[in-house]
């Protein structure tokens, strides 16, 4: 036979493991995972930031001209809340609403919950990764920091409550920063069982009502004004929820001069 009647052996087709297919599913889905992490933790904020600025300039106008009669509607802003023990540049526009589009802005008031001051529990929620990522350090904050509310006419600070469950220990941890009434009311009364930061799952709506953990939903005469901040935990993850509870100890009405409260200046 000669060479012309020669042919090449044919091509083995190439023989792919199961374990290989793994490999490459579990590749292209970390990429993803990347993906999805960059696009949560940066564009979103990109977004987050431009309308919560656009927030805050309507918030502002809107305290320097007030519309007579206007109600406050889901998305629009109505209050400022500031974190001092976070920095002096921490400060958001908090909105009406805690639905997905109004939670892109930034913090969002419960609908039903009270309001900035009042008794009974003002309730605020934020995202903690990407979306401009409010209440990502939320679990830094210690006992007795403070959460300063600001609204077109007053300034409204609450101090974040005692994180133990024993009353001697809540007693203690409180004595740095609650009047004696208040203190013993929190470390031994009717909010001895409200922590100032606790762990808990997403259909846990009680830690919102009046005395989180209380089932009424009903304001009683001679209730603390609460702020409770509620975010996702862990890090991206909607598994469980993070709770922050304070409790209000100072509202005082906005100096004209610009005289903003004392515990605007704790920073640490």
């Amino acid at each position: 036979m000669t060479t012309a009647h020669m042919r090449p052996p044919a091509p083995q087709a190439r023989r792919v493991s199961v374990s290989q297919v793994i490999g490459e599913l579990l590749l292209t889905a970390g990429v993803l995972l990347l993906l999805f992490a960059f696009y949560e933790s940066y564009w979103t904020n990109i977004a987050s930031h431009r309308m919560q600025d656009e927030a805050q300039t309507r918030l502002e106008e809107q305290w320097v001209n007030p519309r007579q009669g206007k109600t406050t509607q889901l998305g629009d802003a109505f209050a400022k809340m500031y974190i001092p023990a976070f920095g002096q540049d921490y400060q958001f526009a908090i909105v009406e609403g805690v639905q997905e589009q109004q939670l892109l802005t930034g913090p969002g008031h419960y609908p039903g919950t009270q309001l900035p001051g009042q008794d009974g529990n003002f309730a605020v929620a934020g995202h903690r990764v990407g979306k401009g990522a409010p209440f990502n350090d939320l679990g830094a904050l210690q006992t007795c920091d403070a959460v300063v509310v600001e609204t077109q006419n007053e300034w409204v600070t609450y101090r974040v409550m005692p994180m133990a469950q024993d009353p001697a220990a809540r007693r203690g941890e409180g004595a740095g920063c609650l009047p004696a009434q208040l203190n013993e009311r929190v470390a031994a009364g009717d909010y001895a069982r409200v922590l100032g930061r606790q762990i808990t799952l997403p259909g846990d709506i009680e830690v919102v009502n009046p005395i989180p953990g209380n089932r009424s939903t009903k304001v009683e005469p001679g209730m603390e004004g609460l702020i409770t901040l509620t975010t996702c935990h862990p890090q991206f993850s909607n598994a469980e929820r993070m709770i922050i509870h304070a409790v209000r100890t100072e509202v005082v009405p906005k100096d004209p001069s610009g005289t903003v409260p004392s515990a605007m200046k704790e920073v640490r």
